[in-house]
């Protein structure tokens, strides 16, 4: 089987991520990786917090806290929101991890002695107020292109444009708030991404026939308007620190890498934290360096990440001369949208993913957000398409299939599967129907259409639901017990089916339904198109179970609860 890396990307530290966040990036990824290791694959998902830059030292100076105790602290709050939503990563490390310091430094180096980067003397803003320079997250302002007024000196938040801190009109600083702001000379590193500008267009082309055309647009649009020399050092006092050895008067004054610079790199580093646990069984390089032709590697990313991804590092890699693994399937997403208006972090709008799991269990989230994921284009989240889906497709039609199928069976024949006759024409023909919408469901994951991929999920709970409406059991038993009894083992056969498919969306309810059973040597991990025909993994006389109540179904009055306590539309 082929060896799958896959990324999303990584979380940044300061402060719990919003639904958005989560659909754009961690869930998708975590649903690929379980469906790939269910199919037999070796897959490793590697991920960790983004803990480098401005709003890091800002939001520690905030709370009074060092900021690496700051990041500490904030990197095992966002794992445990992580844990609750069952993200099954291999790995969940640290951007300001030694291993992370180790090779952002290495690749400096390589760039440096290949002729990639260069000292400048630079014009930066500078605070008499704050007595220092300020790096660009340090400057706000209003952005010159849209007019928003609380613009980042590194990149609109609200047209998510690529900005200068000396681009914004009426900046201020983000540390005290001053007008009162100079330019003044000072020296950075630069990557000099127009010397590479061939290279990686040459390598996009090779690779973006496998991308969503969300992702080759951005790539594309970037290339057209040309790669810039960019600055990828800080004057900061957290980050990883430039190398003495190669550029002793920088160092001596402090400088920082630029986070853009280190914080893709940590996707090697991490697999190196993930490695360095246990030497003797992972080999980090084994994944990364020098394997082309033997890892297929997929970065999951909303659209703001995109050029990053696809332009900035792929760079760097290239820049290194080294065999360094990059990118082959960029799966960028849309945005999700608060009633049609932008979740946002720093103005806390929209819910936040601890807020989510306070309402519900992590599975109606997961399913909802993956069967609504804004692949093509935006989609809106709003408490009334939640509630609706949450009954319709999870309380109405798999959790009451589950429990009304169960709950009969037990009620008629006891605590064991019931044998009942041989199966029919009716069991024949939803044999094909499972096995012809498995095959549609394994081709959506296998392309990564997760909203496609969700609704084939949704159809083979529904052709459950039909095979019980045509069968009717409740009559059949009347007249024909044997007839009655062939249905329901048939429904927990589907039952089983379900928990075993539906697992990259809904773990939990998967485990519990597969769980329903006392099955010996259930090691079962995906369905074959003869066992879907078939529909006998759960033979007749195999004891069960009926679990609680898997989705409970959602009230006007908690819709009205939740749009009082979140709001009921976008701000």
């Amino acid at each position: 089987m082929a060896r799958h890396l896959i990324t999303s990307a990584l979380p940044y530290i300061n402060g719990i991520k919003h639904l958005g966040n989560m659909v754009g990036s961690m869930l998708p990824a975590d649903v690929y990786s379980r469906y790939l290791r269910q199919r037999g694959h070796d897959v490793l998902y590697i991920c960790a917090t983004d803990e480098h830059g401005t709003p890091a030292e800002l939001a520690a100076k905030e709370l009074g806290l060092p900021v690496d105790e700051f990041c500490a602290q904030a990197h095992d709050a966002q794992k445990a929101v992580y844990d609750g939503f069952a993200l099954a990563f291999d790995y969940f490390g640290r951007s300001s991890s030694e291993q992370n310091v180790e090779i952002t430094q290495h690749f400096a180096r390589k760039l440096k002695e290949n002729g990639f980067i260069e000292e400048r003397a630079i014009r930066q803003v500078y605070s008499p107020t704050d007595g220092r320079f300020l790096p660009d997250r340090y400057v706000e302002g209003t952005c010159p292109h849209c007019g928003y007024d609380k613009a980042r000196g590194d990149q609109c938040e609200n047209c998510t444009r690529v900005l200068d801190p000396t681009d914004l009109i009426e900046p201020r600083s983000a540390i005290s708030g001053s007008t009162d702001l100079e330019v003044r000379e000072t020296k950075h590193l630069f990557l000099l991404q127009s010397k590479l500008q061939h290279e990686v267009e040459a390598w996009v082309t090779a690779h973006e026939h496998q991308w969503p055309q969300l992702a080759s647009s951005i790539a594309r649009k970037w290339l057209t308007e040309g790669l810039h020399d960019r600055a990828i050092t800080r004057d900061l006092d957290w980050g990883v620190p430039v190398p003495a050895d190669t550029w002793p008067e920088l160092a001596a004054e402090g400088k920082v890498f630029y986070v853009w610079f280190d914080a893709p790199i940590e996707y090697i580093g991490a697999t190196k934290e993930w490695s360095d646990q246990d030497p003797e069984n992972r080999d980090w390089k084994s994944w990364w360096f020098d394997v082309d032709t033997d890892v297929r590697y997929t970065e999951f990313m909303a659209k703001d990440n995109v050029p990053f991804h696809t332009v900035m590092f792929p760079a760097t890699e290239l820049g290194v001369r080294e065999p360094w693994k990059k990118v082959d399937v960029v799966k960028a997403f849309n945005w999700l949208t608060y009633y049609g208006g932008k979740f946002s972090t720093s103005q806390k709008r929209g819910v936040f993913t601890d807020q989510a799991l306070e309402v519900l269990p992590a599975d109606y989230w997961r399913y909802f957000l993956i069967a609504n994921a804004p692949e093509s284009d935006d989609s809106s989240f709003t408490w009334e398409h939640f509630t609706a889906t949450v009954n319709k497709d999870l309380a109405d039609t798999l959790g009451n299939f589950v429990n009304r199928v169960l709950s009969f069976s037990r009620k008629r024949f006891g605590d064991d599967v019931p044998a009942g006759a041989a199966a029919g024409e009716a069991e024949a023909k939803l044999g094909e129907e499972i096995a012809r919408l498995l095959a549609e469901y394994e081709e959506h994951m296998e392309a990564l259409q997760f909203r496609k991929a969700a609704a084939a999920l949704r159809a083979l709970w529904s052709a459950g639901n039909s095979y019980l409406e045509e069968k009717a059991p409740w009559l059949e038993i009347k007249t024909d017990q044997e007839a009655a009894a062939l249905t329901l083992r048939t429904a927990m056969n589907l039952i089983h089916l379900y928990a075993v498919v539906s697992e990259p969306f809904i773990p939990t309810s998967a485990a519990t339904m597969r769980g329903a059973f006392a099955l010996e040597n259930d090691t079962a991990t995906w369905v074959t198109a003869e066992q879907a025909r078939s529909l006998d993994a759960v033979p007749a006389g195999t004891p069960f179970t009926v679990p609680p109540v898997l989705f409970a179904k959602l009230t006007e009055d908690d819709l009205e609860a939740y749009k009082e306590r979140f709001g009921g539309e976008a701000a």
